[in-house]
């Protein structure tokens, strides 16, 4: 081998690049169709990447060509940088929920579309907007209308679990069409918090945090079946600050999705509770924002880092998901 070829392999060995492709991406999700691997994450009009293996991935277009009209009126300023999207087959579509908002305020609205298939070259293919879902107020809400999660129930109940910051993660069960709350959105239940309880006022921002979000650092909600049990992971922390960036997952278990969803420890998320699935290290400055999949009958975590080898880029990181002795999810290492 020549030198610039070792050269080269020494790089990717030491990035851990060889192991997948690292795009660039915030807040990923994947979804399977055929033999085909879909990406969607946080980008204008919704970012799609394609795979045959899920470690070479090929930008395609963009969910939304413009921004939607409805979202440019709830939130002033939208240009269509869309947040935070959340990949589901439901009632023989794919359901795609996204997150419209102005940074650090809850100025915030969930949106849907839906698709008949996910791949661009079948005729069928056109991803139909169905607008609002969830909107959240400044002064009014004290949660915030992002980071969507659909998890369906073994009776066929859906439900959305979503929210960042403010008072935490929320959950509200759904129509039977999923495309909006079958519930009173002012007394929808918080299921994790960073607070001991809801009745405390919101701690206050730190650092050069924006002021209105406040300090209650939890967001990014994804419930999982596993088993027995529905599976509640969320990061706490901060993202989007590059290498000062301190992400990390945490995780609790009920077997019902309302919940309480309970540590290891058997302290709620609710109330603060949580035990750490992965969090940043020499490699990685923060990991978060997770969604969890099956595919071939393995278990798997998909989510962002802060490359400590390239300024605290965001980059894709996929990782198999074990199971211990006691039924809690083991993460590869990073």
């Amino acid at each position: 081998m020549n030198r610039i070829y070792i050269t080269l392999l020494a790089l990717l060995l030491f990035t851990g690049i060889s192991e997948a492709q690292k795009i660039s991406v915030h807040d990923p999700v994947v979804m399977r169709e055929n033999n085909t691997y879909y990406l969607f994450c946080t980008g204008w009009g919704i970012s799609v990447w394609s795979s045959p293996d899920m470690k070479e991935w090929k930008r395609e277009q963009a969910v939304f060509s413009e921004a939607p009209q409805w979202a440019k009126e709830a939130v002033e300023g939208f240009r269509g940088h869309i947040w935070a999207p959340d990949i589901s087959f439901y009632k023989g579509k794919y359901y795609l929920y996204y997150s419209v908002s102005a940074f650090g305020k809850n100025t915030s609205c969930i949106g849907l579309a839906t698709n008949k298939t996910l791949d661009p070259n079948d005729p069928d293919f056109q991803w139909i907007d169905h607008g609002k879902v969830i909107q959240s107020f400044p002064g009014e809400t004290n949660w915030n209308a992002i980071d969507p999660n659909l998890i369906v129930a073994d009776d066929g109940t859906p439900y959305l679990t979503f929210g960042s910051f403010w008072d935490g993660l929320k959950l509200v069960k759904m129509n039977s069409e999923a495309t909006a709350p079958a519930e009173d959105l002012n007394a929808i239940p918080t299921i994790a918090s960073r607070k001991k309880s809801s009745k405390e006022p919101n701690p206050p921002s730190v650092d050069d945090n924006p002021k209105d979000a406040g300090g209650n650092a939890i967001e990014a909600p994804f419930i999982f079946k596993k088993g027995k049990y529905y599976y509640l992971f969320a990061s706490i922390d901060y993202c989007c600050k590059g290498v000062n960036s301190t992400y990390k997952m945490i995780v609790g278990r009920s077997e019902t999705i309302p919940g309480p969803y309970l540590d290891k420890n058997g302290k709620s998320l609710a109330t603060g509770g949580g035990t750490i699935v992965l969090k940043g290290n020499e490699d990685w400055y923060g990991v978060g924002h997770n969604a969890a999949c099956t595919f071939d009958g393995t278990d798997y975590l998909i989510f962002h880092g802060y490359d400590a080898h390239d300024n605290g880029k965001s980059k894709l990181i996929i990782k198999k998901m074990d199971w211990d002795k006691d039924g809690w999810p083991i993460a590869e290492e990073l």
